[in-house]
């Protein structure tokens, strides 16, 4: 399958990565390509800049947003969710029409130091928020409540018995995102329902970051016992 990674991160390289290793042609979008390309130095958490990932991962492109987009069957939001809908406004109306988008991206507000509080919650979502301004993508939220590297490779802790969650308003796009996500070895994938029910997973955010603290690693997942 043809992707787009929107997004340059830690997130969008985890997922650029998976995705390409599993065999799928895998592009990364970017705001500016040159700037991207220009950053030598590790981000704010000592990650290393997306120049390093890249050499080691030569099979995946990097383009800007909307040449990304258009050659993808289906995209990944892995971009900050302050600047999520701006990047999708970037990646051109013309070329999401009818594709799916994996939203991964959380609301967290850092204007007030850390930890961040939700800059929507409660009666609304992001995931709500970027399916109503682009009612031609087939919006998935999923893989937000779990650190990158246990998105893409969940047998890291306790074998993968750990629980990932999708919400969206389209059942065939929630069967497709299921699969990616198996692919990756998750193995109790939860359909919480309609795109609603993104306001649940982005409002586990703050009992996350406070259990990040306490246990002073990202390392650890929520398991529905059932």
């Amino acid at each position: 399958m043809k992707i787009a990674v929107l997004g340059t991160g830690m997130v969008g390289q985890a997922l650029a990565g998976r995705l390409a290793e599993l065999g799928h042609e895998v592009t990364v979008g970017t705001r500016d390509v040159d700037a991207t390309l220009a950053r030598t130095t590790p981000d704010g958490m000592g990650n290393p800049p997306y120049v390093a990932w890249a050499a080691d991962h030569p099979q995946v492109r990097l383009a800007p947003f909307a040449d990304a987009a258009a050659g993808a069957e289906l995209l990944v939001n892995a971009t900050s969710g302050g600047v999520s809908i701006a990047a999708l406004q970037a990646a051109g109306t013309e070329n999401l029409t009818g594709k799916i988008l994996i939203d991964i991206a959380n609301p967290l507000d850092f204007s007030n130091g850390f930890p961040p509080t939700l800059f929507v919650k409660d009666t609304d979502s992001l995931g709500e928020q970027i399916q109503a301004a682009f009612p031609q993508l087939r919006v998935v939220k999923a893989l937000n409540t779990l650190t990158a590297a246990l998105m893409v490779n969940p047998k890291a802790l306790a074998d993968g018995d750990h629980s990932i969650f999708v919400s969206g308003n389209d059942a065939e796009a929630k069967k497709t995102v299921t699969g990616i996500l198996e692919s990756f070895g998750h193995t109790d994938v939860i359909d919480l329902g309609d795109i609603t029910t993104a306001r649940g997973t982005e409002m586990l955010l703050p009992v996350w970051l406070r259990l990040m603290g306490a246990l002073n690693t990202p390392m650890f997942n929520f398991k529905i016992v059932r």
